[in-house]
């Protein structure tokens, strides 16, 4: 099972639980753990009675104290301050951010910006099963089944999961809900443009050239962390996000986790990582940032006009010169000295072949059929260990191209490429491939639905 954003749970809960100092407010006792599937009243909630001296003065040594009032709504649906509190908590857990005076407001706008899409998306899905009379929402079962899964893949049970985000002042309810969110959206976008989706064999093929071009290249292994800048309010704010989360970062947050909860690239569901990046498919300032940096080492904010991204070089290598090459052949034996009018008329028949032939597949099923001809495949090999004549006909081609006809002391060879590829990589299969550029064309059109949502949608932040 792969949950996008918690699936770090259990191991940032070992390190940080037990350094949060931060519970439900100080100023006002938590409320009772709501239903998961209750939704918070509109109305406006009862006065909170005066706080004590001494709870205002916890108060005031909690960054992420809250008085129990309206937080923002969406769509006339109300998001309370001690939901927003909890789920700042909750970020607070699995992101492994320490919380400071100075990235509060921060935290808080991350976590303000996740559950108002998270309303957008569950009232949109409302929406379509009361208009279609369908079911999109997992049931309270299927979520209790995603926590049971999630806890197991950390190596605790569901009671102990609960257990430690009590510890943090975080109910469960505010983890379940959240998943609750993330299962239905998944379904609904699957549901609504998986089918559309169509991924051809051009687009494999264009997919498999450029990870064999990218062979060559110097190759960078990256994690990443992008904070829009549309996104979290400017290009200013953007900035002074990122130098807080590299703070964080250089005292010991997890990289992967702080991607998970901040980033907006679309990396953040595998913990910001990129993959092996190329040099020539990377944009200039992060190419220029990746230039200077060593493995193991953390960028600067690297600002672009989109936002403001931060790399964590985790590894570097320089390109392969080798090229692997998967040969067939169809050979007219002929002794060294032969007769001019022998080699003529072997070279004629095997033209002749050659104007038959789609490629490798039938080369061995038409060769048999001219008399004469011997046929075999080579097997993968370096193509520096063919003979140069084999190797200066071959290296120009691409797969399901053919040579012109060979001489050697042997005979006579007409040579067909099957495949090729730079050594030193691990291609990819069909299915990889396809399943990948799949779930970056779904991930494209989510993305540009809930913007369509925010775009419709009346919010208000108090």
């Amino acid at each position: 099972m792969h949950l996008s954003r918690f699936a770090v749970v259990a191991p940032v809960l070992a390190t940080v639980l037990a350094t949060v100092p931060f519970g439900p407010s100080a100023a006002q006792p938590a409320p009772a753990p709501r239903p998961a599937t209750t939704p918070v009243p509109a109305a406006a909630p009862a006065a909170t009675p005066a706080a004590t001296p001494a709870a205002k003065a916890a108060q005031g040594r909690n960054p992420l104290a809250f008085a129990a009032h309206v937080a923002a709504t969406v769509n006339d649906e109300v998001i309370s301050t001690y939901d927003l509190q909890q789920r700042m908590l909750l970020l607070i857990v699995t992101s492994g951010v320490q919380p400071t005076e100075q990235n509060a407001p921060q935290l808080q706008r991350e976590a303000l910006r996740g559950m108002i899409d998270e309303r957008l998306q569950l009232q949109e899905i409302r929406r379509v099963q009361t208009k279609q009379k369908m079911t999109i929402e997992p049931t309270d079962k299927e979520v209790d089944e995603e926590l049971n899964d999630l806890a197991h893949t950390n190596n605790m049970r569901l009671e102990q999961l609960a257990q430690q985000l009590a510890n943090a002042g975080v109910s469960i309810n505010t983890l379940r809900d959240q998943i609750r969110a993330q299962v239905a959206w998944r379904r609904y976008m699957g549901g609504r443009f998986g089918s559309s989706i169509r991924i051809g064999d051009e687009q494999i093929r264009a997919s498999l050239t450029r990870i064999n071009a990218a062979a060559a290249k110097p190759q960078f292994l990256v994690s990443e962390i992008f904070l829009d800048s549309q996104r979290v309010g400017g290009a200013d704010v953007a900035l002074s996000g990122a130098k807080q989360l590299i703070e964080q970062l250089q005292q010991g947050a997890p990289f992967a986790a702080v991607a998970r909860q901040f980033s907006s690239a679309t990396s953040a569901a595998q913990g910001g990582d990129e993959g092996w990046m190329v040099t020539g498919d990377i944009s200039p300032p992060l190419q220029a940032a990746l230039d200077g940096m060593s493995p193991g080492q953390l960028s600067q904010p690297i600002e672009t006009p989109e936002g403001v991204y931060i790399l964590l070089l985790r590894d570097r290598r320089a390109g392969s010169s080798s090229t692997m090459v998967n040969l067939k052949q169809a050979l007219f034996p002929l002794a060294p000295g032969a007769p001019a009018d022998q080699v003529e008329a072997a070279k004629a028949r095997l033209e002749a072949l050659s104007t038959k032939l789609k490629g490798c597949d039938d080369l061995e099923a038409q060769a048999a059929k001219v008399g004469g001809l011997k046929a075999g495949e080579t097997g993968e090999v370096d193509i520096k260990e063919l003979a140069p004549t084999f190797s200066e006909a071959v290296l120009p081609l691409k797969p399901g191209q053919l040579t012109p006809v060979i001489h050697t002391s042997q005979g006579l060879h007409l040579v067909a490429v099957c495949s090729k590829r730079q050594g030193g990589i691990h291609e990819p299969s069909r299915t990889e491939i396809e399943n990948r550029l799949y779930g970056e064309e779904l991930s494209m059109l989510s993305k540009r639905f809930l913007r369509d949502l925010h775009n419709s949608a009346t919010i208000e932040a108090r």
